[in-house]
């Protein structure tokens, strides 16, 4: 369906699947990083991070490479992007995402929890008016928006599971 990290998984495998979904993180963690340094400028260092992240996650979403045609939904993108920018809330977050895959095999089920588990953690700990936890907002809805068609798989018990035989 599409050329992230799940369907690579799916199609070439877990060690193939591993390295895309590392190498998408990057791509998200990378920008955050390194830009906001080169680039400078009198705003706020967090605000170009952030706005490097949302870059990245459109660049993957809509690859310039390929035309502007679709990528990938933008999970382990948007992942590296906020390990870089709260790698704490991150990682709890991440831990849920695992947690949720291995019980019930529903790599969207985790990639939908895990987004308004991030949220949450978010506003605990950055505060309702924080540029980032308003920004993990607007991730978390995009996150649903691209899970759309897998949200109505899950309702229906027809989405693809990992590491289980059939569907629901």
């Amino acid at each position: 369906g599409n050329l992230g990290a799940t369907n690579v998984f799916r199609v070439l495998g877990w060690k193939i699947g591993v390295i895309v979904f590392l190498a998408d993180a990057l791509k998200g963690a990378l920008p955050v990083l390194v830009l906001p340094r080169l680039i400078g400028g009198t705003a706020e260092p967090v605000l170009w991070a952030i706005a490097c992240g949302i870059a990245a996650i459109a660049g993957h979403v809509r690859p310039l490479w390929l035309g502007f045609a679709r990528g990938g939904k933008g999970v382990a993108t948007a992942a590296g992007v906020f390990f870089a920018l709260a790698p704490l809330p991150m990682l709890a977050s991440f831990v849920v995402f695992v947690a949720i895959v291995l019980a019930s095999g529903y790599v969207s089920l985790g990639s939908l929890i895990s987004a308004l588990v991030l949220v949450g953690l978010l506003f605990v700990t950055q505060g309702p008016r924080a540029p980032l936890f308003l920004v993990s907002l607007v991730v978390a809805a995009f996150v649903f928006w691209t899970h759309r068609a897998n949200i109505g798989r899950l309702r229906r018990g027809e989405e693809h599971r990992f590491g289980k035989r059939g569907r629901a």
